[in-house]
């Protein structure tokens, strides 16, 4: 007996025994999870107004430097100065994101201060002379800018939980501080 091997049978079969497997339902073979939930956890909440907490001390000295710090550093495992007194420091192995707001801000005293965002340099002073945007503005555009500014590039804070309320009245305080520092040039 002959037997002849049709290249084409065999493709033929190939690609048969293929599609066999592929068009088998594997959703039985292991978990899926519902699309839905992942995204709607993924979302970040619409624009959140705030007020700013009667116990914003925006005069304490340790706010102030609190402030600063946050201001001035991106992360725990970065930052060179010292944690200041009632920063909460990040456990074990873990990093805490700090505000790194001069990274998009220039700020009197800052090192790169970022052009992205509106200076801050002279805030305090034009804050004192015209009143023009007090505290609770301050407070809120560090909070979630997006509330009077839907396309903002400005992170959301406190809506995201980024920061807490205590980190967001010390930044308002350091902002609002006038300042005596002249900008370093490196």
């Amino acid at each position: 007996m002959n037997i002849t091997i049709r290249p084409f049978a065999l493709i033929s079969s190939a690609f048969l025994a293929i599609t066999t497997v592929y068009a088998t339902d594997l959703t039985k073979a292991y978990e899926m999870p519902e699309a839905n939930k992942i995204v709607e956890a993924d979302l970040i909440a619409k624009p959140t107004k705030f007020t700013m907490p009667k116990e914003c001390k925006l005069n304490s000295f340790e706010s102030i430097e609190r402030g600063k710090y946050l201001f001035h550093n991106l992360n725990s495992r970065v930052a060179k100065e010292p944690t200041p007194k009632g920063l909460t420091k990040p456990k074990k192995g873990e990093v805490k994101l700090y505000g790194n707001c001069v990274a998009c801000h220039n700020i009197e005293g800052a090192i790169g201060g970022g052009t992205v965002g509106p200076s801050l340099e002279a805030y305090s002073k034009n804050f004192i002379e015209t009143k023009a945007r007090d505290a609770q503005f301050v407070y809120q555009k560090i909070a979630d800018a997006r509330v009077d500014n839907k396309d903002t590039s400005m992170t959301i804070n406190l809506t995201t939980k980024m920061m807490n309320e205590q980190e967001i009245c010390d930044l308002t305080a350091y902002i609002l501080q006038p300042k005596t520092e002249k900008k370093s040039k490196k």
